[in-house]
Formats: C-alpha cells, structure tokens, sequence
C-alpha cells in the first residue's frame, strides 16, 4: 500500500500546530502589508493582520513561491511515496493553476486537487483525504474522489461592511457608498469556483437568519438531508470570536445533535472581506 501525504494551504484555516496534530502538512500562504512579506501563521498573527488592516496599511494577498512548494513536496517525498496536494479554489486564487504546473515534473507521484474549496470545507475535504488513505486509496484516487465531490459543500457568508470590497476592487464605489448608506449587510455564496452576490439583509438578524434558510436548503435539497449522520456543519468568521460563539449556539437550536466545527476565515479571504464577517458551510459526508 502507498504512503499518501496530504498538503493543503493555510486557507483551509488549519494552523501549523493543528497541521501537526493532524498529520497534515500546511504551505502557509504569503502577503504583502505595506510592501513588507509575511508568512501567515509564521510571522503573522490574525490579532496582528487585523490590526494593520483596520489601521488602513496595504494588504495584498500572493500565491506561495514555486521555491516553496518543490521544497515541500521534495521533502515530504523523502518519507512519503506519494502526495495529495489541496490547495485553495482555483477561482478565487492562480495557486492551484500554479501546483498542477510544478506537479507535471513529479511523474504522477503529486496530484492536485481542484475541487474549489475554500476555509472549513477545504479543511474537511483534507480531512476526508487523509481518510481515504487510512481505507487504502492511493492518490490517483483520492483525487478523484474529492472533484467528484466538489460540490457537495455550500459556504454563505455576511458581511459587517463592504469597504473591503471596494478597496480591493470586487465591488463599484457607488455600491459600495449605497450598502454602507443603508447599512446593508450583503450575504454571499461561494458555490463551486466563485464567491457571489446570494441576498442582501438590513440586520445582522435577519443576515443570519436568511443563512439558515439557505444551508437548510442545501442540506434538504441538494446533499440529501440535515441529519448529523450525512453533513458536517461548520461556522467561520473574521475576527470577532463572540459573535461566532453566538451564531454557532444559534445554529445548534436550528440543527439539534450537530458537531460545529468552528475556525477563524483564512486571512487570504478576510482581507476582501474585513472583520465581522461571519459564515455556516456544510459539506456532505463521505
């Protein structure tokens, strides 16, 4: 049987120490603030991101270096017969373009996973990996496995405000102006490759509310029911841990005899979003 590595980015939002706990090797992802690189997770904290962020400094988000990348993967080869790289959704960052370039050197030993996941969900499909190559699955097949799966996973997501939006060019001024005018706050979907517009909500209340509704949906309709036994549910958000302690206790009132998992948003999605975003996935169980 094979020896299969799981990689993934630090957008799936596990950490160095978890990535270790878990047997999990985590690429963490890089950024310029003020022109200056950090490393997420290495030299950068999420208390210290969302200070410069808050503070104005520039914040743009890059792709790990090729340098980086080989050097896992060379590395991990030295223990490990093959490898099941899961990077962040090839629609919302080149990174996963980029692995699948780099792997062709590696004589199938490296297979990339494009299956358009992003945070908790990407998180659980590395979960899923390293299951299926616990029961015997090499990483031709594992691959496989999670595209066929991708869209089995929702992922909706409210804004405390759409500044971040704007400043990084995903909105018009003139929407953003009238949002904050009203003090809309903008739910969105990331549905497969793309994080869209979903429904626009006057309270953080009815925000939630029209959230629920909507994961209910996809569990009902679309996964095959909201029984514990067939979804994960998880909670994300940027920054404020209270108020996702909160959402998470409201949900379990919604879905009684649920596990939540709950984790911070990867720093590459809060810095489009800002702090105060809060988010519910689910991904259907393999």
């Amino acid at each position: 049987m094979s020896k299969v590595a799981i990689v993934t980015d630090s957008n799936s939002g596990i950490t160095q120490s978890q990535g270790k706990e878990l047997g999990i090797f985590v690429l963490p992802m890089p950024f310029m603030i003020n022109e200056e690189p950090f490393l997420e997770d290495i030299d950068l904290t999420q208390d210290e991101f969302y200070q410069r962020l808050e503070a104005g400094a520039d914040v743009i988000t890059s792709q790990p270096s090729p340098e980086s990348v080989l050097n896992l993967w060379e590395e991990i080869l030295k223990e490990y017969d093959e490898i099941v790289h899961i990077p962040m959704s090839s629609g919302l960052s080149g990174s996963c373009q980029s692995a699948i370039m780099l792997s062709e050197d590696f004589d199938g030993k490296v297979q990339v996973v494009n299956n358009q996941r992003i945070s908790v969900t990407q998180r659980q499909s590395c979960l899923d990996a390293k299951l299926l190559a616990e029961r015997g699955m090499n990483a031709v097949e594992i691959k496989d496995f999670l595209e066929k799966d991708k869209f089995n996973s929702s992922i909706y997501i409210m804004l405390d405000t759409l500044y971040y939006l704007k400043k990084g060019g995903r909105i018009t001024p003139a929407a953003a102006a009238i949002g904050t005018l009203l003090k809309l706050k903008p739910v969105l979907t990331i549905q497969g490759d793309k994080l869209d517009a979903f429904a626009k909500a006057r309270t953080a209340t009815q925000g939630k509310s029209i959230m629920i509704n909507a994961i209910r949906n996809d569990m009902e309709n679309r996964f095959g029911g909201a029984r514990a036994d067939n979804i994960w549910l998880q909670v994300a958000y940027t920054k404020d841990r209270e108020a996702a302690e909160q959402f998470k206790e409201e949900l379990l009132k919604e879905f009684p005899g649920f596990d939540i998992q709950m984790d911070p948003l990867s720093l590459s999605v809060s810095c489009h979003i800002g702090p105060g975003s809060l988010a519910v996935a689910c991904c259907k169980k393999i």
